[in-house]
């Protein structure tokens, strides 16, 4: 072994203490989990995000969508694509702003939604009841999702009614001691 290699111990405590990993993981679990829960609609999570996020009653610009979905524009218009093509959302072009897009559901994306949710619910339900407090976890990633690497709150981020600093549950039950 190298003597400029990193020692196995510092291996053995990021893999058990990073965050990026640990999120990660969960990320990926928690993804698998919808997209099988999801594959009777045909529908993936990330894609029921995405209609989600166009159910409202006026179309959408393009960038306030991504912002909402944590993706740059380029990305949302590759996600849109095969949306499209299944006719379950619109692209039009902005009336005001011809170089804008305005994103709407169709009808049968309104019925694919409307199909979804109960599954969404369910399987939602389930993970929460594996969490000793949901609403802790949901702020607490609130809270990481509108941060830079800086600790700034990055522009363009959808705030929420969380607070963006808040002792965490290790440390509120630390400081409770």
């Amino acid at each position: 072994m190298s003597k400029s290699a990193v020692p196995f111990a510092t291996t053995l405590h990021v893999r058990d203490t990073c965050l990026c990993l640990h999120a990660q993981r969960a990320a990926r679990a928690l993804a698998r989990r919808f997209d099988e829960a999801l594959r009777p609609c045909r529908l993936t999570n990330g894609q029921f995000s995405l209609l989600m996020s166009l159910n409202r009653p006026e179309p959408a610009k393009m960038a306030p969508v991504a912002a909402l979905l944590a993706m740059d524009r380029t990305t949302l218009t590759a996600a849109l694509k095969p949306l499209e093509r299944r006719g379950l959302v619109q692209i039009a072009v902005d009336p005001a702003d011809s170089r804008g897009r305005l994103l709407s559901l169709t009808e049968k994306g309104h019925c694919v939604l409307l199909e979804a949710v109960p599954i969404w619910t369910r399987t939602h339900a389930t993970l929460e009841s594996d969490l000793a407090d949901p609403h802790a976890t949901r702020e607490d990633l609130a809270v990481l999702s509108r941060r830079d690497d800086r600790g700034l709150e990055q522009p363009g981020t959808v705030r929420q009614s969380v607070p963006l600093k808040r002792p965490s549950s290790a440390r509120a039950r630390k400081e409770g001691q």
